[in-house]
């Protein structure tokens, strides 16, 4: 479990909630002499969904600082540039987020003077949680360009996980680019979440960078990628196609409009780059055709995957 990263106060409060809490607490928020909140993963028809618990414990500055110190291994300057980016990653895949007073040098983070708040991620494998829709994006050996589309905390990372995972063990070859080092959660450079026996991970890599990487170095089938967003990214996603690689990859959204809304994406979906996009059951903006599908995490309708042809 997570708490054996956190500052003694920390761990004690949350290993007080009790097992049932903690196995499906999603998200961890510190602020100083604040109250601590946690965000709880809840089933019901419309997916996953997150509920909130508040804590009376308010973490003091000691704490704060403690837990920030065991995060980083007592060892500010061997996570220097994650910090710079604003978080440190875990063993597993969980992420710390930090704020407060940043140290800027020509317009750039270099580094925090004083860190007043933390937002713990806790990464969750879920096995089979891509059984339903594989079949529609993976039949007949014939893996289909396949865009998943949700909002933040509906699971899109984990569906990616289990699907590289999945096509992985059954026969392809998967390069996957870990850019926050949340999908494979690497630790020294070995995966610690299972993503598969065929699959090659660039752990903590840019997206851009790694995608052209992999397909200069280790002839991937399916290149796999964590939320595109600039045109750097769909830059890269079209050498990956030019070069006859299958693309498998995330987007923030509620819909295919949302991702229209970004003109580097839009201009991918315009040459008909993706063939299936998958997206949350009661999404905006999509087309009459396409397949429900259930969700084999909870047994409802949650995802749905629709033709980008």
């Amino acid at each position: 479990m997570i708490t054996h990263f956190l500052g003694m106060e920390v761990a004690r409060q949350l290993n007080a909630l009790g097992a049932d809490v903690l196995a499906v607490v999603t998200e961890i928020r510190l602020r100083t002499d604040k109250p601590m909140i946690l965000s709880l993963k809840q089933m019901n028809s419309g997916g996953s969904r997150r509920n909130t618990m508040t804590s009376d414990y308010r973490p003091s500055v000691n704490d704060i600082t403690e837990t920030i110190e065991r995060v980083s291994r007592h060892s500010y300057y061997a996570f220097e540039s994650e910090l710079a980016q604003g978080y440190i990653t875990l063993p597993g895949g969980h992420r710390v987020g930090v704020a407060g007073q940043a140290v800027v040098e020509g317009g750039i983070v270099k580094a925090w003077r004083h860190i007043g708040s933390l937002t713990i991620r806790v990464a969750h494998s879920v096995r089979g949680c891509a059984n339903e829709v594989l079949p529609i994006i993976y039949a007949d050996k014939c893996f289909h360009n396949t865009m998943i589309i949700s909002p933040p905390g509906f699971g899109k990372t984990t569906l990616l996980r289990d699907i590289v995972r999945q096509i992985s063990d059954g026969g392809l070859t998967v390069g996957l680019v870990d850019e926050r080092s949340e999908v494979a959660g690497c630790y020294q450079g070995i995966p610690q979440n299972d993503v598969g026996i065929r699959t090659d991970v660039l752990d903590a890599c840019p997206k851009a960078e790694g995608m052209v990487m992999l397909l200069r170095a280790m002839a991937p089938n399916v290149v796999a990628v964590d939320e595109l967003g600039g045109e750097k990214d769909a830059s890269a996603v079209e050498q990956v196609l030019n070069a006859g690689v299958k693309l498998l990859c995330t987007a923030h959204g509620y819909g295919l409009e949302d991702v229209r809304g970004n003109p580097a994406l839009a201009r991918l979906m315009e040459r008909g780059a993706f063939e299936r996009f998958i997206v949350p059951g009661t999404a905006c903006g999509v087309r009459n055709s396409g397949f429900d599908v259930g969700d084999s995490e909870c047994g409802k309708k949650r995802w749905r995957v629709v033709d980008g042809c």
